[in-house]
């Protein structure tokens, strides 16, 4: 994957299918921005019951959307990223559908996980409150299961089935998802949801070390067939530090929340001491198809007494700020107000987070592409989108109010708004400049209201400074001896021609 900027989208969402969605990234001002996509689910099928994350045939591309031949052709011009959903399979799929039909006989006996299987002595009360899970309640729904009822291992929802990853059944069934993506020309795999992989009795069952095992072997697998690998948790910032030393690549989910914190406050000082410590080889994202998350800026929640990036009252302050910019539409998407519910994040756009202001959110976007790693923007995100209340009212699922479904006509208007014509001109400078493999260094100035980013290749350099109180930028730079300048990315971009 190119150190260049990377969009995020559903190919149904943003451009109807995925012929639109190569013809929308070979158009400009996209093909100058994005040098690669991820491709949300796109499997059989896409609009299940989260949104493809829930696959009933995951070697197969969903008819309505196209084919892999399609994928193919994305990635003969762009970085392509697939989903690759390690955790779990839909209930309606063929191989969970006959084994609830003929249990024991059923050739997928050993692939679906249940209490028994994994407790085969029973538990006891404080083995089963130990267990992690992002939503409410514990993780089993009854299913009969050859006519007897079973409690089946559901991390997430009832339609998601978690699976055993060590059966050999279930080994088979991923090495045919890696061997379709890698056929089709894909460049990396995202290990949706592997955190909740393995369930190891006594524990948590959330990235313990049999976890990180398991995500060794898998990536060496991937590996192998020429993939990179992308590991998607959601978890405590030391922990991601851990993950980012062991993969190819690993989210910085702590950065959304703490550019946000720093431009609610005027505080950059939470924000300089994680860019001392964070993993380099991190994929950077200000918002994706999920919320704006909290629990990466939090205190550990299996040892309460490890302090976060962030105290408490900062988070709680945080949560409060984001639902008063919105004006109170993602307070509607968050928590007990909506379905799909989730503890660990606040269903926003962020260019709502920031209260629609078009300088606040350049700057967030200008940290972002100055902080080491790979930047990924959400196609919501790459529009400077708002929350989608009436999809939100419509649907009664949280997430879907930064999952709008744009026409054609809509991208076309929002393309030719200032803060969408400033954000793709800044895409561009990040994605054309190879300064960003050079070296960088990091200052904040003394009242931590001014964070400085800099970055140096041989003669080449750019320097980005955002005051955090009021949002203004300055951003410096030499390109092959020729130097810019500017104080206002919205009015005055930056290019390197």
């Amino acid at each position: 994957m190119r150190n260049a900027v990377q969009l995020i989208a559903y190919a149904d969402r943003l451009a109807g299918d995925l012929p639109g969605l190569a013809k929308l990234l070979a158009s400009e001002p996209w093909a100058g921005a994005f040098a690669g996509v991820h491709v949300l689910p796109f499997f059989t099928p896409f609009d299940g019951a989260d949104a493809g994350f829930d696959p009933v045939d995951h070697t197969q591309v969903d008819p309505r959307l196209g084919t892999w031949q399609d994928v193919s052709a994305l990635a003969h011009r762009h970085d392509v990223m697939v989903d690759v959903i390690v955790n779990h399979v839909s209930s309606s799929s063929a191989a969970f559908t006959d084994w609830r039909d003929t249990g024991a006989a059923s050739p997928y006996d050993g692939m679906f996980l249940t209490m028994s299987t994994v407790f085969p002595a029973g538990a006891r009360e404080a083995e089963l409150t130990t267990i992690y899970r992002p939503r409410p309640g514990l993780p089993f729904t009854p299913y009969r299961v050859d006519g007897e009822l079973r409690l089946v291992w559901t991390t997430f929802t009832p339609q998601q089935i978690d699976i055993d990853v060590s059966h050999p059944v279930t080994q088979r069934y991923l090495d045919t998802i890696l061997d379709a993506v890698a056929a089709s020309g894909a460049t990396v795999v995202r290990l949706d949801a592997v955190g909740y992989a393995i369930k190891t009795p006594g524990t948590s069952s959330f990235m313990t070390a049999d976890t990180f095992a398991f995500i060794s072997q898998f990536t060496a697998k991937a590996r192998s067939r020429k993939l990179e690998v992308l590991v998607e948790v959601h978890s405590y910032y030391r922990r991601q530090i851990e993950i980012g030393r062991a993969v190819d690549r690993v989210y910085d989910f702590a950065l959304p929340a703490l550019v946000l914190h720093s431009l609610y406050t005027g505080d950059a000082t939470a924000l300089h001491e994680w860019l001392k410590v964070r993993p380099d080889n991190a994929v950077t994202v200000l918002d994706t198809h999920d919320g704006i998350g909290v629990i990466d800026v939090g205190a550990d929640q299996a040892d309460p007494g490890s302090p976060g990036l962030l105290p408490p009252e900062a988070i709680d302050a945080l949560v409060s700020t984001i639902h008063a910019k919105s004006a109170g539409s993602s307070s509607l998407a968050t928590g007990a107000a909506a379905s799909n519910l989730d503890l660990y994040q606040v269903n926003c756009t962020f260019y709502d987070a920031l209260g629609a202001n078009d300088r606040a959110y350049l700057a967030a976007r200008a940290i972002q592409f100055f902080v080491p790693g790979v930047p990924q923007v959400y196609y919501v995100g790459a529009l400077a989108g708002r929350n989608d209340v009436e999809l939100l009212q419509r649907t009664g699922i949280g997430r879907d109010v930064n999952r709008h479904y744009y026409a054609w006509g809509e991208i076309a208007a929002d393309l030719t708004r200032p803060v969408v014509v400033a954000l793709m001109a800044l895409c561009r400078f990040r994605t054309e400049f190879s300064v960003f493999d050079g070296d960088h260094v990091f200052g904040m100035s003394q009242d931590a209201s001014v964070l400085t980013l800099h970055w140096k290749d041989w003669r080449d350099w750019a320097e980005l400074t955002v005051n955090v109180g009021d949002a203004s930028v300055s951003l410096s730079w030499s390109h092959q001896g020729v130097q810019g300048h500017t104080d206002d990315l919205l009015t005055d971009p930056p290019g390197l021609s």
